[in-house]
C-alpha cells in the first residue's frame, strides 16, 4: 500500500480546545489522524503565521493520537483569507512547487478545515488536475462514546463523476441545455455544426483568450459572440457589458476614436471627452465584427490593447486602462490578408488561439426545417402576432429550400427575410403554398441580381465584393474607377477627379488623395486598372 499524504488547512477555530476538552471535544484535524482504517503517513498543514501557537499544539497532539504520522508545517500568510484571488493564487504557486509522486504515493485534500473559498480553491485546483488527489471530509460522530464523537467520522470522494451516475448524468444534462443555448434552441442535426458547437462551449467556459469566428455573412456570428457572452456572465464570472461593433463602419479618425475613445478637441469634432468602446467593454466582452476592416493603425492600438489591457485615447498622453475579453469575427481569409500587407501577422497570431468557422446556410440543408421554426417564432415574438405555415405549404418551402436551386447567398439573412416576408403577407395569419410559391420567385430574382452584381463587381471594382458597399459608396466608387480606366496616369485621374478642389488648393496632391481613396476600399491603381 502506497502511503497517504494530506493537505489541509489547520482549522483556526475547529482545532482550538484547551485542558480535558481537547481530548473530549471533535477538532478535525486531530479527529482525522485517529482513524483506524485511514492511516495518515504524512500531513502537509497549511497555518497562517498568526495561529502559529495553535499549529503547535496541534501538532504536539497529533504525536500523541498517531505518532506515525509526520506532520510538515507550511507557513501560509494570506492579507484576506475571502480574498478568492490571493487564496487561489498562493495555493496554485504551493501547489506547482511541490514535488508530487502518484506512482510512490497516494493523496488526499481535507476540505473540512479552512475558509470557505480556501474549500473552493482546494476544489477547482484538484478538478484542473494540478493537484492529482482525491478530497477527503471529516466530520464529528453522533452515535457511540465520548471518545468515538470526538474521532467522528471521514468520507473519502473522488472527485472522477464517471464513478458516480447520478451526478455523471445531471452533468451531461447541464452540458446539453448549455450546447441547446449556443444554438439558441435550435435542434440542429449537422453534425459538423454540433461538433463545433460543442468544442466552443468548453472554451467559451474555460478560457479567456480571445476567440476568432470565421465564416462568410449571414451565418451567425454575431448571434454566436452574444451567447457565448451570455453563457461566460453565468458561468466564468463576467460581470462587465457586451459591446458590440461592425469595424466595416469605422474609418480614419472615427475608428480610433470609436474603440479607444479620445480627449476633447483631439480631432475637429471632438467637442467633448470620449471613453471609447474598448473601456465600455471593462470586464466584459467586445465582439468586433469584420476585424479585417479595420485600418493597419487600430489594428497596432488593439494588439497593445489584448497584450497589456491598456491604450491610449486619442490626443491623450495618459494610458487607459480595460480588462476585456475580445471575440472577432470575419468572412474574410486573414491570412491572405496579412500577405497582401493589409492585415497584422502579430495580431492575427494573438488572436486565433482558438479559430472557428461558421459554415453557410447551404452546407447545412438538413437544419434548414428547425431554422424554419426558429424564424417562425422569433417573428411571433418581436412582431406579438402568432403566424402558422399549414403543411402543404411546409413541405412546399423545404423542398425548394433544400434544394440545388436555393443559393441563400447571404445565409440565415435570406432565411430570416424570407420568414419576415410570408409572415407579413399572410391571409388571416396563415402561410399558404401561394405565399410560399410568391416567396420563391422573389428569392430567386434577388439571387440571380447578387449573381450579376457579383460578377459586375470581379471586373468593375478590381474584385472588391459590390454587396458589402452601401449604394453611396457604389455610384462614387464607380465613377471613379471608370475614370481611372480612362487615364493614362494615377496623377491624371487625380487631376480630373478634382478638378474644383485643387484650384482652391494648389499644393494638394491629386495621386496620393486618389491613392488614398482606393484605400478606403482595399484598392490600389492597379487593380482597378
Amino acid at each position: 500500500m502506497k502511503p497517504i499524504i494530506t493537505f489541509g488547512f489547520l482549522g483556526s477555530t475547529l482545532d482550538r480546545a484547551q485542558g480535558a476538552e481537547r481530548w473530549s471535544k471533535w477538532r478535525p484535524t486531530v479527529a482525522m489522524c485517529k482513524q483506524e482504517d485511514l492511516l495518515i503517513s504524512r500531513l502537509e498543514l497549511l497555518v497562517e503565521p498568526k495561529f502559529a501557537d495553535l499549529a503547535k499544539s496541534v501538532v504536539a497532539d497529533i504525536a500523541k493520537v498517531s505518532p506515525e504520522t509526520e506532520v510538515v508545517v507550511h507557513e501560509f500568510a494570506l492579507k484576506d483569507p475571502w480574498d478568492f484571488q490571493e487564496v487561489y493564487e498562493r495555493l496554485y504557486d504551493f501547489v506547482r512547487g511541490y514535488d508530487f509522486q502518484p506512482e510512490k504515493e497516494d493523496y488526499l485534500i481535507h476540505l473540512t478545515t479552512g475558509t470557505h473559498v480556501a474549500q473552493i480553491c482546494w476544489f477547482l485546483l484538484n478538478e484542473a488536475n494540478f493537484i492529482p488527489a482525491r478530497l477527503l471530509q471529516t466530520s464529528p460522530s453522533r452515535e457511540g462514546g465520548r471518545d468515538a464523537k470526538a474521532s467522528g467520522r471521514y468520507e473519502i470522494i473522488d472527485i472522477d463523476l464517471s464513478k458516480y451516475d447520478r451526478l455523471s448524468t445531471r452533468f451531461a444534462q447541464e452540458q446539453e441545455r448549455t450546447l441547446d443555448f449556443l444554438k439558441s434552441g435550435i435542434a440542429t442535426k449537422n453534425k459538423g455544426f454540433n461538433k463545433l458547437i460543442e468544442q466552443i462551449e468548453l472554451v467559451a467556459v474555460n478560457s479567456k483568450a480571445p476567440i476568432l469566428i470565421m465564416g462568410p455573412t449571414g451565418a451567425g456570428k454575431s448571434m454566436l459572440a452574444g451567447r457565448i457572452y451570455d453563457l461566460r456572465r453565468t458561468r466564468a464570472g463576467l460581470s462587465g457589458r457586451f459591446v458590440e461593433v461592425n469595424c466595416a463602419t469605422l474609418r480614419g479618425d472615427q475608428a480610433m476614436s470609436a474603440l479607444f475613445g479620445h480627449k476633447r478637441g483631439s480631432f475637429t469634432g471632438a467637442a467633448s471627452d470620449r471613453p471609447g468602446l474598448l473601456k465600455e467593454a471593462d470586464k466584459g466582452l467586445i465582439f468586433l465584427d469584420e476585424i479585417g476592416e479595420l485600418g493597419l493603425d487600430e489594428q497596432a492600438m488593439l494588439l497593445r490593447a489584448l497584450e497589456d489591457k491598456t491604450f491610449l485615447p486619442l490626443g491623450s498622453d495618459k494610458a487607459v486602462q480595460s480588462d476585456f475579453q475580445l471575440i472577432a469575427g470575419t468572412n474574410r481569409d486573414l491570412r491572405a490578408q496579412v500577405a497582401a500587407g493589409k492585415f497584422r501577422d502579430d495580431l492575427l497570431a494573438r488572436i486565433n488561439l482558438w479559430t472557428f468557422t461558421l459554415p453557410s446556410l447551404a452546407e447545412r440543408r438538413e437544419d434548414i426545417a428547425a431554422n424554419l421554426d426558429f424564424e417562425l417564432e422569433r417573428y411571433a415574438k418581436s412582431h406579438r402576432r402568432q403566424v402558422r405555415m399549414n403543411k402543404e405549404a411546409r413541405e412546399a418551402f423545404l423542398k425548394f429550400a433544400k434544394g440545388p436551386e436555393s443559393k441563400w447567398s447571404a445565409n440565415f439573412r435570406d432565411l430570416n427575410a424570407a420568414v419576415t416576408r410570408m409572415a407579413t403577407l399572410a391571409p388571416k395569419g396563415r402561410i399558404t403554398v401561394a405565399c410560399v410559391e410568391a416567396e420563391v420567385l422573389r428569392l430567386k430574382e434577388a439571387w440571380r441580381e447578387v449573381g450579376k452584381e457579383n460578377e459586375l463587381g470581379s471586373s468593375l471594382y478590381g474584385g472588391l465584393d459590390a454587396s458589402q458597399l452601401d449604394p453611396f459608396d457604389r455610384v462614387q466608387l464607380e465613377f471613379v474607377i471608370k475614370t481611372c480606366r480612362e487615364s493614362k496616369t494615377l496623377s491624371d485621374a487625380g487631376r480630373k477627379l478634382f478638378t474644383v478642389s485643387r484650384m482652391k488648393r494648389s499644393k494638394m496632391n491629386d495621386a496620393d488623395r486618389l491613392k488614398k481613396y482606393l484605400l478606403r476600399f482595399d484598392l490600389s491603381w492597379d487593380d482597378v486598372k
